[in-house]
């Protein structure tokens, strides 16, 4: 909710929804982290002014948490929302300096991503049967081109037609902030993309999305993630059954078969080689699983 002491919070999420071009969910993540540390203002300093906030009063917002029990994670996020935030006003000249300067996130513990094995992705496709009907080949095209691109959820549901380029056999992927990368695909893939464009049904007007259900409307992420669970369920045993463990799947599959990071990077769109590099974890795993089955002295 708007906080009157603060009106400082708009002009900044409208710098991060026009110039940044972020997604309405990361907007939604940032105006619900800076509202929630500024109500913290109000009722424990009495809504300091900006320039009056100090690390000390940061520091104390952050330790309420986590006697609260938020994870490292989110208390990290959240950290990097008022980086974020304070950065800002030092651009506009609303603030000679940030409070965030000595505030230390606390480490998370490194989680591999979860994937599905190789062999598990294979009997999918060769053995799980998909109705014969328009649902049924939408969705086994849906995991398909999630396993074999790595898109994200949002990636793959605003794909348009425009971006499927089949002469060259690649697609145009729109990512966060509006930046777009090509992604190769396989003849056989890009086959039957031009297929499902060809047979697809009426689509309503204004809808141009690449994949739309029987009814001419463009997929809904519940209904994708609903669907895309249900069928990994039927192949693997791990926890998190989603779109997302495809696109983990897909780059350590990748990686595990020799691809250079940088390659990886590019092809899941991350601005960064270290958000990359929890796959080589993966690979390191199956190198002393190789060590231990293959030499004499392991």
């Amino acid at each position: 909710m708007p906080i009157p002491q603060y009106p400082q919070i708009d002009p900044f999420l409208d710098y991060l929804k026009f110039e940044k071009r972020f997604s309405q969910h990361t907007l939604i993540s940032y105006q619900n982290d800076l509202e929630q540390f500024l109500q913290f203002m109000v009722s424990q300093f009495d809504a300091p002014p900006l320039e009056s906030i100090t690390a000390l009063m940061v520091r104390s917002w952050l330790a309420e948490m986590k006697e609260e029990g938020v994870s490292s994670k989110t208390i990290n996020r959240k950290i990097s929302s008022l980086r974020s935030f304070f950065k800002y006003q030092l651009k506009t000249g609303a603030l000679a300096q940030t409070p965030m300067t000595t505030i230390v996130a606390p480490k998370v513990s490194k989680r591999l991503p979860m994937f599905v094995e190789q062999t598990d992705m294979d009997q999918l496709f060769r053995y799980l049967p998909f109705s014969d009907d328009w649902q049924g080949r939408t969705e086994r095209l849906v995991i398909l081109l999630f396993y074999s691109t790595g898109m994200r959820l949002s990636e793959l549901i605003q794909l348009k037609e425009s971006q499927i380029d089949v002469a060259s056999c690649q697609v145009k992927v729109v990512g966060k902030g509006n930046k777009e990368r090509i992604i190769p695909v396989s003849a056989e893939l890009m086959g039957q993309l031009k297929a499902y464009i060809q047979d697809k049904p009426e689509r309503k007007e204004g809808v141009n999305q690449l994949f739309i259900t029987n009814k001419g409307m463009p997929l809904q992420p519940r209904s994708v993630y609903a669907f895309v669970k249900e069928k990994l369920a039927r192949v693997t045993t791990i926890q998190k059954k989603s779109p997302h463990i495809l696109r983990h799947s897909f780059a350590t599959h990748l990686m595990n078969n020799g691809a250079d990071l940088n390659a990886v990077k590019e092809l899941l769109g991350h601005s960064s080689l270290a958000a990359t590099q929890i796959y080589t974890h993966n690979t390191i795993e199956q190198l002393k699983e190789v060590f231990k089955k293959a030499h004499p002295k392991a």
